[in-house]
């Protein structure tokens, strides 16, 4: 399907470039490349920088991305508690686009895959052999009645986007009591697990300033418990109770009142509407598939890409292939599960572009490292099953100080040099 590619496609370079346009686009204006990816995060540019790492990865690899930064947005939660600097998890996207591949800085509008193109927001046509979508996924603020409006004022925040996540620092280090609120929605998010960690994090501030016997804590989460894995949940049900920490299962923030400070909660099961007053009030936004993937015909009922689980092939396409948030992969969404993704999907490609067998198989890995408070941290890492896949030889279940250290400085560092390089 593919041809012999010439050096001159290796140059970086911008995909609206006269360069690139003379190279790749038809008179029509049709634009065509071995390998296009949709979406320039932790995803596209891991497999993207996979692809062309190397004398032999001679690959024609076209990313497209709108965003001109890229963020660490794991760090976030360190970020909200007061304890990493926000620029430390912004860098410029050119800076993290692989040397030999075109960065297209376009957002993608319509899939055609019966005829192997794409759309962009500019109207023009981008045809592949071969597509990789990782698109992330689409925080939905407008779905809880007076969340928008409220975040950054009168004590709600959210970690949740790189320009709230300063609104947490401020209402956690201004608290002086009272009763503070941590939610989880409904649905699929980026990191499940933290909702929890910020919740840990504020309890532990709280204490170290004299305020906690002033607080009462609420952690409200749509789940049936506090984790999924029970050795990780266990653990985290008693350190709940050491910090006297209450839970709300089985429901989620249907509305903010701003005016009177009321979060309104409902009971997943039976609607059933609890109102309870708040002094601080941390959210999780809704989340869900990003809308030009859900209204396409790559997506399954849930608005996912629909792929196989193991293979992260399409069902239905098989030239095409996704991972990350926007994937139908029935695991955690988090950059842990796209650095055991990524390999899995380039190997697979790779032996369907020669037509081979697809014999690389995703066991469902993620991480979740589970803050506990400042300087201890649980490392979960489990699969499909809900069975513990851990690195370490020690017990990942009890909290650490080595892993915090870990988390802070270490998974950073390989983040930005080690998976955005191909290097994992």
């Amino acid at each position: 399907m593919s041809t012999t590619i010439s050096d001159s496609a290796m140059q970086p370079t911008d995909g609206n470039s006269p360069a690139a346009r003379n190279h790749h686009c038809t008179p029509e204006g049709v634009c065509h490349y071995q390998v296009v990816i949709v979406g320039g995060g932790t995803a596209g540019i891991t497999v993207a920088a996979k692809l062309t790492r190397g004398f032999f990865n001679k690959f024609d690899v076209a990313i497209i991305e709108p965003s001109e930064k890229h963020y660490y947005q794991p760090a976030w939660t360190l970020v909200g508690a007061g304890t990493f600097r926000k620029a430390a998890t912004v860098r410029d996207e050119a800076s993290v686009i692989p040397r030999r591949a075109t960065w297209i800085r376009n957002a993608v509008v319509e899939f055609h895959p019966e005829h192997n193109q794409l759309q962009t927001s500019d109207g023009r046509l981008i045809e592949y052999d071969y597509l990789v979508v990782a698109a992330g996924i689409q925080m939905n603020w407008d779905a809880v009645p007076g969340l928008k409006e409220s975040i950054g004022r009168g004590g709600v925040c959210s970690n949740y986007s790189i320009d709230t996540v300063d609104s947490t620092w401020e209402a956690i280090k201004n608290f002086q009591g009272g009763t503070a609120i941590f939610t989880s929605p409904k649905g699929a998010i980026k990191c499940g697990g933290a909702p929890q960690k910020i919740c840990y994090l504020a309890e532990d501030y709280f204490h170290r300033e004299g305020v906690r016997k002033k607080c009462r804590i609420i952690f409200a989460t749509p789940a049936e418990k506090i984790f999924a894995v029970p050795v990780y949940q266990h653990a985290l049900e008693q350190i709940v109770s050491r910090k006297g920490i209450e839970t709300l299962f089985k429901h989620h923030l249907v509305e903010i009142r701003q005016e009177t400070r009321e979060a309104v909660l409902e009971h997943v099961e039976t609607q059933e509407l609890q109102t309870i007053k708040y002094d601080m009030l941390h959210l999780t936004p809704p989340m869900s598939a990003p809308k030009f993937i859900a209204n396409s015909d790559l997506a399954n009922s849930d608005g996912w890409v629909e792929v196989d689980k193991h293979t992260l092939q399409h069902t239905r396409y098989p030239n095409v292939f996704s991972l990350g948030d926007c994937s139908s992969l029935p695991t955690s969404k988090t950059g842990a599960a796209v650095r055991k993704q990524a390999p899995v999907l380039v190997k697979n490609l790779k032996a369907f572009m020669r037509e081979r067998p697809l014999n690389a198989k995703y066991n469902g890995y993620t991480s979740c490292p589970v803050v506990t408070g400042y300087g201890s941290l649980i490392m979960a890492e489990f699969d499909y099953d809900m069975n513990p896949d851990e690195t370490f030889w020690f017990d990942q279940s009890r909290e650490r100080r080595a892993m915090w250290w870990l988390t802070k400085y270490g998974l950073p560092f390989l983040y930005w040099h080690g998976m955005l390089k191909g290097r994992m």
